[in-house]
């Protein structure tokens, strides 16, 4: 069975619970799975002010944090990062633009890959930002498997590039049967593939 890392960054949780579901479904399917959030890079000062945002810190900082040899571990990867201006977060960003060592090596070529996103407003970037995450992984040499519409639960979730979640200004999760159908269905068709190309 595959070996999968989930890989993501979180600021107020969103993105944590998204992680968490398609962990949960993909170690269902047999998976071996390692739950890595990215480390986070603000102070807890400088978000002191955002009860979800510490919540999460608090929740998470004791987690392994991302390496990259959970993906040189890893037959796929699912990354997540909530929108920043289109794209994705920093922290993600920094992360991955530390992984160059690796890529110049070739290791993380030939690898599953997708991503899920979260935004603020119905239309703040979830497409964009799950592009540009995979132009990074293009350059890698991924195999980039998305949701596309292989199933008819993506008419009602709506995006083909990858799961996304709308979280209101209040940070209240978003969360419905559609939502949770599309995460599983990521985690099925990433880990699928997965092991059909492993032979």
């Amino acid at each position: 069975m595959a070996k999968l890392s989930v890989i993501f960054y979180s600021a107020t949780g969103h993105g944590t619970s998204m992680a968490q579901r398609i962990a949960s479904t993909a170690e269902s399917l047999g998976a071996e799975v390692r739950l890595r959030p990215v480390a986070e890079t603000a102070t807890p000062e400088s978000f002191a002010h955002n009860p979800a945002w510490t919540a999460n810190y608090e929740a998470t900082k004791d987690l392994p944090a991302a390496t990259g040899d959970d993906i040189v571990w890893a037959d796929a990867v699912i990354f997540g990062s909530p929108t920043r201006f289109g794209s994705v977060a920093s922290q993600l960003r920094g992360f991955l633009d530390s992984l160059g060592g690796l890529w110049s090596k070739g290791v993380l070529a030939d690898k599953v890959y997708a991503g899920f996103t979260s935004t603020n407003t119905a239309h703040g970037g979830q497409e964009t930002t799950l592009l540009s995450l995979y132009i990074t992984l293009m350059h890698w040499g991924g195999i980039i498997v998305p949701p596309g519409y292989t199933d008819p639960l993506k008419f009602a979730d709506g995006n083909p590039y990858g799961v996304s979640l709308l979280a209101n200004h209040d940070n209240i999760r978003q969360f419905d049967d559609n939502t949770y159908a599309a995460l599983d269905h990521l985690a099925r068709r990433v880990v699928t593939v997965a092991d059909r190309l492993g032979g």
